[in-house]
């Protein structure tokens, strides 16, 4: 093997992450037989056993000799020189992933990949699995915590994501945003809050705040699955059922219909496809910005390709009609609920590429150009507020959406595109007048029907066209706009 492709005599990429699905393998078996011995006995691990239970640590060395190769790829890159380490967690699912970050690393500047056993401990709820026997045991929380690993909130956190961790010589830089530790909690939480499986969450997310976009994407999806020779092959479904390709109409409606999507907080609904591209994820995080935040603090750690906003809001401008669109280009933050982690002056800007998409997006759907489509897609600012019932404090809020120019109101699109701000995921908004407040047109039962009946089908595919749009502009989306200048080498 020549120097360059081995990264100076270390690991190959697919040798390193060989190694870490190898060593996160051993470690979770390990733990798992040890709680299942426990369960049976009540033998508990030996010192010698527990420091098996230890996450692998990927370290990659960058020590540059002469010229500094310059690229405009805004991620696979190092800030400074010296060593970078992190983590990992399911190396398996996330192999695709880890080979696009660490294989520039290794061509383009020669840096130095290894792979060992770190220093911190898998929880235990970590390793579980549906079905596991221990897990149905008379065995207490606290009994198991006692003998073994458990998650220690002092260690899950973004101080990296944030940009609070502070660097220390003779230590290393970090590697990624998320160690395995936090990519592990959240995966966890995606299960709890969304139903399915965090393994066929998508890397392509619509979010939306109302379920007939979802049902409406459902119907999509199903025809997709009996169209001939088509790229998706199954449905995930919350609760974990699975509409596959080729299947019988009707026990793909009743499987459909059965889905249990209503115990669950956001329930997720995936379209997976048969080859490499990525499917299709929509979530609906209902009304609010404190479920769009927890929504995207767990699919962060899924590093999905992008994330877009398809609901609706109020439009607050008497030339706006109902079932006009809202192209958000700039967002005020009255949502509140990321102030102290991205404070309100801090830009959260509109990501050309995404912007592009959706407006192109737009035309194709609708078939409108030029002025006409401008008639119906008007670009602006879009605020956010933490109480629907803003409008009781309209004397007090008129001012500062005059000065803002905002052209409409709703209450999670600004969280959203701050959370893949900071995050580090391309992000849009695309909203749909569904009234106007300001000028006397609420939403009345009547009235609403028809415009769901009318609008919600139209949008959601013009939110399906912009992800196919976008599906061939990876190196362009992960935008430099979302980095930072102390940024780990990982996107």
């Amino acid at each position: 093997m020549t120097a360059s492709s081995t990264g100076q005599n270390g690991l190959t990429p697919e040798q390193a992450v060989d190694r870490l699905e190898h060593l996160h393998a051993a470690a979770s078996n390990a733990l798992r037989e040890a709680l299942a011995r426990y369960t049976d006995s009540g033998v508990v691990p030996t010192a010698q056993e527990r420091s098996r239970f230890r996450y692998p640590e990927l370290l990659v060395d960058w020590r540059p000799s002469g010229a500094i190769r310059f690229t405009r790829r805004a991620w696979a890159k190092f800030q400074a020189p010296g060593l970078h380490s992190t983590t990992v967690t399911q190396p398996a699912f996330f192999r695709q992933y880890l080979l696009e970050q660490l294989r520039p690393l290794v061509e383009e500047f020669g840096a130095r990949i290894e792979v060992g056993t770190s220093e911190q401990e898998i929880p235990y709820p970590f390793v579980i699995e549906e079905g596991d026997e221990f897990v149905h045991g008379d065995l207490s929380v606290a009994e198991l915590a006692h003998h073994f690993p458990t998650p220690v909130l002092a260690n899950v956190g973004d101080e990296i994501a944030d940009g609070t961790w502070v660097f220390e010589e003779r230590q290393s830089r970090p590697l990624a945003l998320f160690d395995a530790v936090r990519v592990d909690f959240s995966l966890r939480r995606l299960i709890h809050y969304t139903g399915t499986d965090w393994r066929t969450i998508q890397p392509w997310i619509l979010f939306t705040n109302y379920q007939r976009y979802v049902d409406h994407f459902l119907e999509w999806a199903l025809e997709e699955l009996r169209r001939p020779a088509g790229a998706y092959d199954r449905l995930v479904l919350p609760g974990g059922a699975v509409v596959r390709r080729g299947g019988e109409v009707a026990a793909a409606d009743a499987t459909v219909a059965a889905a249990p999507w209503h115990r669950f907080q956001m329930p997720a609904y995936n379209l997976m496809r048969s080859d490499d591209r990525g499917g299709i994820s929509i979530v609906n995080i209902g009304v609010g910005p404190s479920n769009a935040k927890t929504a995207t603090d767990h699919l962060a750690v899924l590093r999905p390709h992008c994330w877009l906003v398809i609901g609706h809001c109020g439009g607050l401008r008497q030339s706006q009609s109902i079932g006009d669109y809202v192209l958000a280009h700039g967002y005020m933050r009255r949502d509140r609920i990321l102030d102290d982690l991205v404070p309100p002056e801090v830009p959260v800007p509109a990501l050309a590429e995404v912007q592009m998409a959706l407006q192109q997006a737009a035309e194709r759907v609708t078939g409108e150009r030029g002025d006409a489509l401008k008639r119906r897609l008007r670009t602006g600012t879009v605020v956010s507020y933490d109480d629907r019932n803003w409008e009781f404090r309209w004397s007090q809020e008129r001012r500062r959406i005059n000065q803002g120019r905002a052209i409409a109101v709703d209450m999670e699109c600004a969280t959203l595109a701050t959370q893949g701000y900071r995050l580090r995921v391309p992000y849009g908004t695309l909203l749909c007048v569904s009234d106007k407040p300001l000028h006397g047109e609420i939403k009345l039962p009547g009235a609403a029907t028809r415009f769901y009946q009318r609008a919600v089908s139209e949008h959601l595919r013009i939110g399906l066209e912009t992800v196919e749009l976008l599906r061939g502009e990876l190196g362009s989306l992960h935008s430099r706009k979302l980095r930072s200048f102390d940024e780990p080498p990982f996107r």
